[in-house]
Order: C-alpha cells, then structure tokens, then sequence
C-alpha cells in the first residue's frame, strides 16, 4: 500500500517544506537484499570500564566483516556500546562520554546498541544503574530521527559467547522497523550448530499457520528464502489463496480451521516425521466496545488468537515432534501491549500470548527449545489499508520512525527467532513498530 503522505515530504519540494512547518519526514529505511552485507558501512565499538562484551563484539564485527572508522570524525553506520561495567549510577555518565561525540556520525539508517546486564539479581546499585541503560535507549531512539534504531540487549553473566546472532540482526537491514526494544540474551538452551549465514534455515522445517496473504505469506517466503522446508495452514475458506504461496514457495499445505476440536491432532499427524519451527501467525480481530461484546464474538476470536495455540503446542509437545534446538514463536500485538479501546478482546489474546511465552519458555529450555513473540504495530497490509484514513495515518505517524511498517519486517525477526543460532534468546517480546509512542 502506497504511503503517499512520505512520497510527497520526501520530494524536492517536500523536503523544503515539511522542516519550515513541522511535519515528519520519514525516511525510507534500509531492507535487506540479497547478497548485501550484514552492516553497510563502518562500525564504531566501545566499552564502559569493565565490561565483559568487549572481545566477543570484536569477534562477531570480524566474523561480518565491519569495516572500522577511517578517522575520528568519519561517517559510521552503526554504534556499539557495552555498558555492562556500568555498576553506580555515578558511572552512566560514561554514555555521556561514548555517546555525545558520536552520535551524531551515524548515517541515515544507521544501528545503535547498548549491551547490559540484566537488571534483577544485580546488587542495588548496579541494578539502578543497569535499569537506567533503558530510558537513556528509549530516549535517544526518539530523538534521533534519521531512520536509525536504538537498542538495549541484557546479556546474562555466563552469555556472552550467545550474542551473534542478535548482533547480526540488529546490526542489520533486518530490523528496519524494530527499534525502541530492552532484548534479553541468556544461556544457551542447546548447543549452536555451525551454520551456513546465508542459508541459516537449510534442513530445517518450519508449519506457518495463516499464510495465505499479509504477514502470514510474508513469513513464508522469508523462511523459505533462509532455507527452510514450509508447510502452510490456512482455513478451507482461503484455499486457493494458500495454494499459489504454497506453489509458488515448494511447499505442503494443510486446511483446516484451528478452533476445530480434531486440528491439534491432525496438525501433529501431519508433522509425524518432525518439525523445528512453529509460527503461530493465524489470528482476526473482531472489534467492539466489552458493553457492546457478546460472548459468542469474546468466544470465538479467544479461541483462534489464544486457546488454539495453546492445544497445538500441547499436542506438538506431548508427542516430542519439535526436534531439538526447536523453536516455537507466536505473533502478539501493540495491543497486548498497550491496549487498544474497542479492542478488549483481542488485547486480551494477544497479551494472554505473550503470558504464554513468558510461562512456556522455562519449561522449552528444559527440552532444549525456545518460544518468543513479535507484536507489530501499524504494519502496510490489506486490513490496514481498509482503516478510515484518519486512524490509518494515525497509525503510519505515531512512532519513531513516522512510518508504517512492512510485513516483511514481522518476518525478518521471526527469522532470527527462528535461526538455529539464536539459542540464547527465549522468553522475548520484541515489538516490531518503529518505536509506537503507545506502549513504548
């Protein structure tokens, strides 16, 4: 869907105007392509006093080939902060002092991360210091315009060696809409397998649940490009739809409606042989005020966006069909978030997903598994573009990037939730919104 509104900020005229009187002028953010580099221009390392990160950032900007800055003063593409020897609230002024210099060397969707230490467990003082790292991010994520994202990453004592494949896609054209986020990086749930990085999914299979169209077939396609095997599953009712995805990505399809008693058993039937990735995509909205909610619409949307899931993953479990080094991820919402009025149904599923997530990962650990969530905001889909056009530009403007995002941008972080390499990283909700100023 066309966003007219950045077409004409962005032209010769529009990029006169729009600065003299106020408006946003998004920018057109970086994605990735084929063939490309993780991270297109210099990077720009540096530590705190103390921290732990230090050798394992040099490493990984090795390993992907990150140029360095020529000079003291040249353009960077990205910045990296470890700031995990930040233990008194006397020592953030080390941000300060890394940050005030450089920051404005970072180039038009450019990267900045900051690596902690998470917060709990810490004592007081560090624990203060550390939850501070997250309004300095969330902050400087809004300020600095540009199309550029700002991320805090929590690194466990004992994960460091875990962080790669966060870095890489943070680093990356991946996130192009994900900014604004506190992620969480721990131990290993099994052991990282060697991997070809631009094939990450190679051998692996992977059920998308609603991927017929919109995000569901965004998904698809992404893993499908990373490698990986696809059986699809959609409602009878968009058959042919699934069809042309299935066709066109070499794929298996599977119809059926998820509510329906028989679903979990004949999905884990169809999977008998194994599965490594499951996507739970399928979801509706049914919007309306609690005061004007009957319990047949509360019931039935409950049923596809939560309850559904829930059986799917018990029957799946229960049967030991999700190999080792597994991984499950669920799609959440804004709205589970933050809420949404008319949407008390639907925040309701979408944050008891989110509650799933944060209940089932200990016990996926213990398997060798992991489970995380993405919750987009105003994503460019056919349903979005059905909003009147007030709420609809609302949508598009109300974060930091002043933009809407992309179904492709869903899926790339599904993709790295989804690489066998991301074994450090379970119990997450990362939301893929630009920064929404709701919620964030």
């Amino acid at each position: 869907m066309s966003d007219r509104y950045s077409q004409v900020v962005n032209s010769p005229p529009g990029r006169f105007i729009a600065p003299r009187i106020g408006l946003p002028q998004p920018a057109k953010l970086e994605r990735h392509a084929a063939g490309t580099p993780v991270v297109s221009g210099a990077v720009l390392a540096g530590s705190a006093p103390g921290g732990r990160l230090e050798k394992q950032v040099e490493r990984l900007l090795g390993e992907i080939d990150a140029p360095r800055p020529e000079k003291s003063d040249s353009p960077v593409k990205a910045l990296v902060f470890d700031a995990t020897g930040i233990t008194d609230s006397t020592e953030l002024v080390e941000l300060q002092r890394f940050f005030h210099p450089n920051v404005k060397r970072v180039q038009r969707s450019g990267r900045i991360v900051v690596l902690g230490a998470p917060p709990a467990g810490l004592p007081v003082r560090a624990a203060t210091a550390q939850r501070a790292l997250e309004g300095f991010t969330r902050s400087l994520a809004k300020e600095i315009g540009r199309g550029i994202a700002v991320q805090l990453v929590h690194v466990a004592e004992g994960a460091e060696a875990e962080i790669g494949s966060t870095l890489r896609f943070l680093l990356s054209p991946r996130s192009a809409y994900v900014s604004g986020q506190v992620i969480e990086v721990g131990a290993a749930v099994a052991k990282a397998p060697a991997i070809d990085w631009s094939q990450p999914l190679d051998g692996k299979i992977a059920l998308v649940t609603g991927a017929s169209r919109g995000i569901g077939e965004a998904i698809a396609e992404t893993l499908h490009r990373d490698g990986a095997g696809l059986i699809l599953l959609d409602v009878p009712a968009l058959a042919d739809d699934l069809a042309k995805v299935a066709k066109r990505l070499d794929a298996e399809t599977i119809e059926l409606d998820i509510t329906e008693g028989d679903a979990p058993a004949a999905i884990a039937e169809q999977l008998s042989g194994g599965v490594d990735i499951v996507v739970h995509n399928a979801g509706v909205t049914k919007d309306r005020t609690i005061a004007k909610m009957p319990e047949e619409r509360w019931s039935s949307l409950m049923e596809i966006n939560l309850s559904s899931e829930e059986r799917i993953n018990d029957e799946l479990l229960s049967r030991k069909l999700l190999r080792e080094n597994g991984r499950i991820v669920c799609v959440s919402s804004m709205s589970g978030v933050a809420g949404n009025s008319g949407q008390t149904n639907y925040a309701t599923s979408k944050a008891g997903v989110i509650g799933m997530v944060e209940a089932l990962a200990p016990e996926l650990a213990k398997q060798g598994a992991t489970i995380n969530a993405v919750a987009p905001g105003f994503i460019e889909t056919q349903m979005t573009a059905k909003m009147p056009v007030t709420i609809r530009e609302a949508g598009r403007r109300m974060n930091s990037m002043s933009q809407g995002g992309l179904p492709v941008d869903v899926a790339e972080t599904i993709a790295w939730f989804a690489s066998p390499a991301s074994v450090g990283v379970t119990g997450n909700t990362v939301r893929v919104c630009g920064q929404s100023l709701l919620g964030a």
